[in-house]
């Protein structure tokens, strides 16, 4: 029987936090991957790429994987009971509950993290506490049947190490190769840990208020969950 592996995606996902695991994952021998959202009607990204989801809550089939990326959509996420609940439901049964980048706070929301390891995106570290997680700042960050990814690309590291989890080392090897997955980029400016300071500031000042605003929301989510 095919192994059944479900992605969120929502308006405002951001793309690439989407299909570089779904490329991966995907391309596993007996796979079925899945895009899973509350109609079948298309959804934008956040960075304009438009999805067509083929799977349907109330239609999905309990799931081997479950996967949440993130993207400008979050916030709307976060409070969404429909969303949480089918989290919750497909999590009762999955092998894997996993997400990429702030997809984290969406499984925080839903309570799926509490006393986890956990990572998201470096600019949104900070609200994996109030949702019950053990903030970790890994690229990639396993806590039992849990698995997290960092920002963005780092869901092509999450996806390999998932698939060696699924299919075995040599195997996600050869997927890697296939991708010619080698990143080797020009600047060591992808952590805030090695980017320039200057850099890092206005990186923070750009997302001063997306920060504030999912503070907010992670506040009111985490009350949920007392």
């Amino acid at each position: 029987m095919a192994l059944q592996i479900g992605f969120l995606v929502f308006p405002g996902v951001q793309q690439l936090d989407l299909t570089g695991p779904y490329d991966v994952l995907a391309s596993m021998p007996d796979t079925r991957a899945r895009l899973v959202w509350k109609t079948r009607d298309t959804v934008q990204s956040s960075n304009g790429f438009t999805f067509s989801p083929d799977t349907t809550f109330d239609d999905c089939p309990p799931l081997d994987v479950i996967c949440v990326p993130g993207g400008s959509g979050v916030g709307k996420l976060i409070p969404d009971d429909e969303t949480l609940g089918f989290l919750r439901r497909q999590a009762q049964t999955a092998r894997y509950v996993t997400s990429v980048c702030t997809g984290a706070l969406v499984l925080g929301a839903a309570g799926l993290l509490r006393g986890k390891r956990a990572t998201t995106h470096w600019a949104f570290h900070e609200l994996l506490a109030p949702l019950g997680a053990i903030p970790v700042k890994e690229r990639v960050v396993r806590d039992g049947n849990v698995l997290t990814g960092g920002g963005i690309t780092a869901g092509i590291d999450f996806a390999l190490t998932l698939a060696a989890e699924l299919i075995g080392t040599q195997a996600a090897q050869a997927l890697q190769l296939e991708l010619e997955y080698a990143p080797a980029p020009p600047f060591d400016a992808g952590d805030p840990a090695t980017a320039p300071r200057a850099i890092v500031e206005r990186l923070r000042a750009q997302t001063a208020a997306s920060l504030a605003e999912r503070a907010r929301i992670v506040a009111i989510a985490a009350a949920r969950l007392q």
